[in-house]
């Protein structure tokens, strides 16, 4: 019986220690496994970023490079980019910073712009991180649009002269002698996470931003304006343009264009269409019933010019 029970305590023994042994390379496994990852994500990291050419040296090989690897990689001449950079320093205060040169700055810009790059393809290009690229696009846009403010307007900003294609043609003079361009609207693809695109889509179904545009009568664009999302209506987008001073709207002698909008309106639209406020804020009677007549004369004033129109053919 004590030999039995002496064998049965050291079987007891034995189990036990290698049920410990067993614990304990279980948990060393486990930490040096843990050691190992940690060594190799904290410790010993790999640069993402590891090309030998930079984007500022690859900006450069390019402008010094055959004329054509400019124009294909910026979409514009080597003398083009060389100029825009020199305007945007010194017109519109644009800066290098500490890590990044301007001339890098309109590089990721243009190849952007240019190639419909996405962040990720332009963070292998110039070897920068996602948040640096994001960063510097933004600004680059920034100062790109005061530019474009100053640049898209009409030659003659008073309009003090009547344009030669209506002031040399019959059919048209005196009827469109105050007309000083065309305005419409389009609506262009938007690219927008999934949370922000349902005030984009439109009737076309997919997310677009709404564009209005000025052109006078040599097709030169005198006005622009974008980024509206593709459901805001026509009128909205016109008369925020006219009443916002900081867009610079080219507005014809004597306010011309609020009475021809409104004429737009009646003809093309119907008044449900409209926003009643914005009606209100334009041509209201003291009871705040809309105020048709000029819209009325310049229904009349239309049908008697397409009658002169159809006669002088």
């Amino acid at each position: 019986m004590n030999n039995n029970d002496n064998s049965n305590d050291d079987e007891r023994e034995l189990n036990e220690i290698s049920q410990h042994v067993q614990s304990f390379n279980r948990l060393f496994t486990v930490a040096t496994s843990s050691m190992q990852l940690y060594y190799e994500k904290y410790l010993l990291k790999q640069p993402c970023m590891d090309s030998k050419q930079s984007g500022e040296a690859w900006v450069r090989e390019i402008l010094n490079g055959h004329e054509s690897r400019c124009m294909i990689n910026f979409r514009m001449s080597r003398t083009v980019f060389t100029s825009l950079l020199r305007v945007l320093e010194t017109r519109y205060n644009l800066q290098s910073s500490r890590n990044i040169s301007t001339l890098e700055m309109l590089g990721i810009f243009l190849y952007i712009l240019g190639h419909g790059a996405s962040v990720s393809q332009s963070r292998e290009r110039f070897q920068r991180s996602g948040g640096t690229i994001s960063r510097y696009f933004t600004i680059m846009l920034e100062k790109v649009s005061q530019m474009a403010i100053d640049i898209i307007a009409p030659e003659d900003r008073s309009f003090s002269s009547i344009p030669e294609q209506i002031r040399n043609d019959s059919r048209y003079m005196p009827h469109f002698k105050d007309c000083i361009g065309a305005i419409d609207g389009t609506h262009i693809s938007a690219i927008l996470p999934p949370n922000e695109q349902i005030p984009y889509i439109g009737r076309k179904g997919v997310p677009t931003q709404n564009v209005m545009a000025v052109c006078d009568f040599n097709m030169c664009f005198t006005f622009v304006v974008a980024g509206w999302e593709g459901t805001a209506h026509d009128t909205r987008i016109f008369l925020d343009a006219i009443r916002d001073p900081k867009l610079k709207f080219p507005h014809p002698p004597n306010g011309l264009e609020d009475a021809d909008f409104m004429e737009y309106e009646k003809n093309d639209r119907t008044y449900e269409d409209v926003d009643p406020g914005d009606l209100q804020d334009r041509d209201s009677d003291d009871d705040g019933e809309v105020n048709i007549s000029s819209a009325h004369e310049m229904e009349l004033m239309r049908d008697a010019i397409s009658c002169s129109l159809m006669n002088s053919i």
